[in-house]
């Protein structure tokens, strides 16, 4: 996105070993291909937006870049050790952001070594279509940071909005326990997979259903969020972890990830509830 943006003239992407780095690569170069077929963007865009990312394996790529968007998975102990290296490895003016939705901003500031100079930039997938971001601060973040962060993302073509570092910040935060609600539902035989789906279509005119929507984020990302939430507030009942939920990563059923969820999937293409 920042490539494409034009706001960029060099874009770094960082993996630590070189299959992850070559699946992005692919991954972007499947993106700028599809947009580039449906007309969205020309040939001389893609190449050239292409031609300003450096795709490496080589951490000291990373010295003197302004701002770092981290999107590890969702795993602190991860972060902290990536961070941990950042900090020795990035000029003192450098931001950091973390992509992160679900875990605490503050948390990652306090470990980051900068915290002053940490935000969070939450996007959404799939990231080259979805307009929002969310720009979280915490209350060690620099004010003149935060609105550097907040432009950027307004620069490379999103529409940013202002966030406290609230679990879930705004979109999970109401999103998540309504698709929570919806597996409850499921869990106590209150209506089929379909009709609860159909329900909202049609009757909230969301654009498809809490279930299809939770195979479509990944279950198990579902699943990660809410035990996170629940171990850190254990008295919040909007934060209880369904059991079909649990059932259905512990077998290792994702949605759309894995071929089967709450429905059957063939790639994207969705198919009927699964009985």
């Amino acid at each position: 996105v920042a490539a494409a943006s034009s706001k960029h003239s060099s874009v770094v992407a960082y993996e630590p070993e070189d299959k992850y780095l070559q699946s992005g690569k692919s991954r972007i170069e499947s993106s700028i291909s599809k947009l580039l077929s449906r007309g969205k963007i020309t040939k001389e865009d893609a190449d050239r937006t292409l031609g300003c990312i450096t795709f490496t394996t080589d951490s000291s790529a990373l010295s003197n870049v302004d701002f770092v968007v981290e999107a590890v998975i969702e795993d602190l102990d991860l972060k902290k050790d990536l961070y941990h290296s950042l900090n020795s490895i990035c000029k003192p003016s450098t931001i950091f952001a973390s992509n992160t939705s679900s875990l605490s901003i503050t948390e990652m500031a306090e470990m980051s070594g900068r915290p002053e100079k940490f935000v969070g930039v939450h996007f959404f997938n799939p990231v080259q279509i979805m307009k929002l971001v969310e720009i979280i601060h915490t209350e060690y973040t620099d004010p003149i940071v935060f609105e550097q962060a907040f432009q950027w993302a307004e620069g490379v073509g999103k529409t940013a909005v202002r966030c406290g570092d609230t679990p879930g910040f705004i979109v999970n935060r109401l999103l998540v326990p309504s698709l929570l609600q919806a597996m409850s539902m499921v869990d106590r035989d209150d209506a089929s997979i379909k009709d609860i789906d159909l329900s909202m279509k049609l009757g909230a005119g969301h654009p498809m259903g809490p279930l299809h929507l939770a195979d479509y984020i990944g279950l198990d990302t579902c699943y990660f969020i809410v035990r996170g939430w629940n171990e850190k507030y254990p008295d919040e009942p909007a934060f209880k972890m369904p059991a079909c939920l649990k059932e259905k990563v512990e077998a290792g059923d994702y949605g759309r990830k894995s071929g089967k969820g709450f429905y059957e999937w063939d790639k994207d293409k969705r198919g009927d509830p699964v009985n």
